[in-house]
């Protein structure tokens, strides 16, 4: 690969700063990322360097620049590519440095991460003798306008397979949701496409982006891949992950509008005016209805969930105490969450995921009861079954046991330990006794023959442990109220 293969590179966007066209033809071996003052050691010989100026400063003058490009000139660098994201630019010095010592130099957008020109160049190599990439060139410089113009998926699936008849092919995640398909292809069931790329049919591509977990993860996925050569896939897989690598800024962005609606919607009284100026900037419709998930621990998890049932009108963020919530207009109907998180969950089996969903909220007005009530069905889940992928919807709240799940376990502990005090004492005998006594009069309803018939005894004895249980805890178990007190701190022991 040259120099000029990588400033033609339209998806990459770099600009020039000084080059003459001799060098152009320069090859460059590989790539190496530094912000060492003195690059020498890090740099090998027909290495593209990439550099975040961390190094520099407006204060440092003409020198410590001349120094660094000197390493660079020693070393044997082919180019030198200077990123505009810490100083908003590349500074002057810097230019006249490499100008005098013949390195080239181009300046990298704020918005381009390093890592997509390591892999564009890895890319390349990758691709044949010489640098010639795997696709034919008409086929890649189509691909990379794409990438540039901000193209969706399915746009670069149909340009990168239009010169081979475009057959049938897929973006995937690992949960089972099609991101994109080519434009004659079969529309995949997620039930079906979930295990298709793991059934042994067709091809699968993994789409390699490093940073990208569990629920992230892309793969191609070819039914018929025919005689298109494993090199052309791994290219085109390649482009793929630099697409989604792209999408990470409008994430960010996204993500950060949305926790500004949560803290909006948690901090109490918003302001009408500032909550619908918040679910605009979210791509929210400010008149609702909306419908309200919380999620933990990984908020990824729940992005992924949120694609399956709305690929648009959803807004995904963290509230303040690091809880992930979703906002979702909900005009049409969707999957049943339900039917959705098993899927997602099965993504990374050994961390169970746990969602909570509140009622519908009709407009903006009731959005922050329903993210109470989602936030308190997300704890309950928890706590109940912290070990198991979970659903907890609010609505499923019908009883006092499913209600006092949602309290934090310390809260529910310190209350039973004050209400039952030494009944729980776990080295005590008889306040065992006296506990289960207490347990099966309550569950017969305060019935002292039924309580007497179940455990065996003489109704007397009942009697007796009953009086016990109600001088232990100071309560009167012929008072409703009492009743239930020892029925909920029954309830809230932590086994």
């Amino acid at each position: 690969m040259h120099i000029a293969h990588l400033l033609r590179d339209e998806s990459l966007g770099l600009r020039p700063l000084w080059c003459e066209d001799t060098m152009l033809g320069r090859e460059i071996s590989g790539v190496t990322a530094t912000d060492l003052a003195d690059p020498a050691r890090s740099v090998r010989p027909g290495e593209l360097v990439l550099s975040g100026l961390l190094w520099w400063t407006p204060d440092d003058g003409p020198a410590k620049a001349e120094r660094f490009v000197s390493a660079l000139r020693t070393a044997g660098a082919a180019a030198l590519l200077a990123g505009e994201k810490t100083h908003g630019g590349v500074p002057d010095d810097l230019v006249h440095a490499c100008r005098r010592y013949a390195v080239p130099v181009a300046a990298v957008p704020a918005h381009v991460m390093f890592r997509t020109i390591t892999d564009s160049v890895q890319l390349r190599q990758r691709g044949g003798q010489g640098g010639r990439p795997a696709l034919p060139e008409p086929a890649r410089e189509r691909l990379n306008r794409l990438l540039a113009e901000g193209a969706a998926p399915a746009a670069l699936l149909n340009a990168a397979f239009a010169h081979l008849d475009r057959p049938a092919a897929y973006l995937l995640t690992a949960s089972g949701r099609t991101v994109a398909a080519t434009t004659d292809a079969v529309r995949l069931p997620m039930d079906v496409s979930v295990d298709l790329p793991m059934d042994g049919t067709g091809v699968t591509v993994p789409v390699d982006v490093a940073e990208a977990g569990p629920y992230e993860r892309l793969r191609l996925y070819l039914p018929e891949p025919a005689d298109i050569p494993p090199r052309e896939l791994q290219e085109i897989a390649a482009i793929l992950a630099t697409w989604q690598r792209s999408g990470a800024g409008h994430r960010a962005a996204a993500y950060e509008a949305a926790s500004a609606l949560g803290a909006l919607l948690t901090g109490g009284g918003a302001d009408p005016f500032a909550l619908r100026a918040a679910l605009l900037a979210c791509g929210l419709p400010p008149q609702g209805p909306y419908e309200v998930i919380t999620a933990a621990p990984d908020r990824s998890a729940l992005a992924e969930a949120v694609a399956h049932l709305r690929p648009g009108g959803a807004a995904l963020g963290g509230l303040p105490d690091g809880t992930a919530f979703a906002v979702l207009a909900a005009e049409q109907p969707t999957e049943p969450l339900a039917e959705i998180w098993p899927l997602v969950a099965a993504c990374d089996p050994s961390r169970p995921q746990h969602a909570g969903t509140g009622p519908r909220a009709d407009g903006p007005e009731d959005l922050n009861g329903a993210l109470s009530q989602a936030r308190y069905a997300l704890a309950s889940g928890r706590n109940a079954a912290p070990g198991t992928s979970s659903v907890t919807d609010a609505a499923g709240f019908t009883g006092l046991a499913a209600l006092l799940t949602g309290i934090p376990e310390e809260v529910r502990a310190a209350y039973s330990h004050t209400v039952l005090g030494s009944l729980l004492a776990a080295d005590n005998a008889s306040s065992a006794v006296l506990l289960q006594t207490l347990e099966t009069f309550l569950a017969r309803d305060g019935s002292w023959a039924r309580a007497a018939e179940e455990l065996h005894l003489h109704v007397n004895t009942v009697h007796y442990r009953i009086g016990r249980v109600e001088q232990i805890t100071g309560r009167d178990l012929s008072r409703l109220d009492d009743r239930l007190d020892l029925r909920a701190a029954l309830l809230c022991r932590v086994r």
